[in-house]
């Protein structure tokens, strides 16, 4: 199975054991380029490649890695999102990654997420809405 991990760029790191173990069951892993530019080179600190924040100009930069990334979701076969504590919530997922769950929804594929949300979470109805499957931590779950 091609599975689609989305997640949020402050968790890119955590994201790279999820995909070896994933591969380690069999499945090919997809991950958002900007992880795989992050472990080539060193350097997991998100705000040093959102440099549309100090230059509006380059928002076209975040255009063409959501658009990427939602291709990716499209040829996939399943979406993982990882959901790690950010902003002190545990589960968090944002709007970027809503986005992915909902374009991944509309291609009817498989919803994964791999702990809990809070009811707390602003996007929680959203995300219910879904109907994802919360794997608990557990990635043997996925087939």
């Amino acid at each position: 199975m091609k599975i689609v991990i989305c997640s949020s760029a402050s968790f890119y790191k955590e994201i790279l054991p999820i995909q070896a173990a994933l591969q380690a069951l069999g499945h090919e892993v997809v991950i958002p380029i900007t992880a795989e530019q992050m472990q080539n080179i060193g350097n997991f600190r998100a705000e040093d490649y959102k440099t549309w924040f100090n230059d509006p100009g380059d928002f076209h930069k975040k255009t063409a890695l959501m658009k990427r990334h939602l291709d990716e979701v499209e040829r996939g076969d399943a979406v993982l999102v990882v959901n790690l504590e950010k902003k002190g919530m545990p589960g968090y997922i944002g709007g970027n990654v809503l986005l992915e769950m909902f374009h991944g929804w509309t291609h009817k594929k498989p919803l994964y997420i791999l702990h809990p949300v809070s009811p707390e979470l602003p996007l929680y109805e959203e995300v219910m809405g879904m109907s994802p499957l919360f794997l608990n931590g557990d990635l043997t779950v996925v087939r």
